[in-house]
């Protein structure tokens, strides 16, 4: 989100940016990495184990919210975010940041829902 704030105040203040869409939008990460960040955490509980593509989509056979994510098993998708680098000198936050803020507000937020 903080990404994505920081895009539309640069695009406020820049007289390029005027009529123009920006995409915001980070650089492709498999979900391993994103695992592998939060693994490095003291405390935290991240399987390690890959399930495999054939059983998730033997498992969407009876789980109709595993279905969703059947097409795009394997796909890597990027996105052009070179006209919000150009014009406006944005860049995202590192995927470390990003995953480990997000984590901390799950936590917290977690917390206050359980006392």
């Amino acid at each position: 989100m903080r990404d994505v704030a920081a895009l539309h105040v640069a695009a406020m203040l820049s007289p390029d940016a005027a009529g123009e869409r920006f995409l915001a939008a980070g650089p492709f990460h498999w979900i391993e990495d994103i695992a592998a960040i939060l693994r490095g955490q003291p405390g935290a509980r991240v399987p390690s184990r890959r399930l495999p593509g054939p059983l998730v989509r033997a498992a969407a056979l009876f789980d109709p919210a595993l279905r969703q994510v059947v097409p795009d098993l394997g796909e890597e998708f990027r996105f052009a975010t070179g006209k919000a680098r150009d014009v406006l000198g944005w860049n995202p936050r590192p995927l470390a940041d990003t995953v480990l803020d997000c984590a901390r507000s799950f936590v917290r937020a977690r917390s206050r829902v359980t006392a």
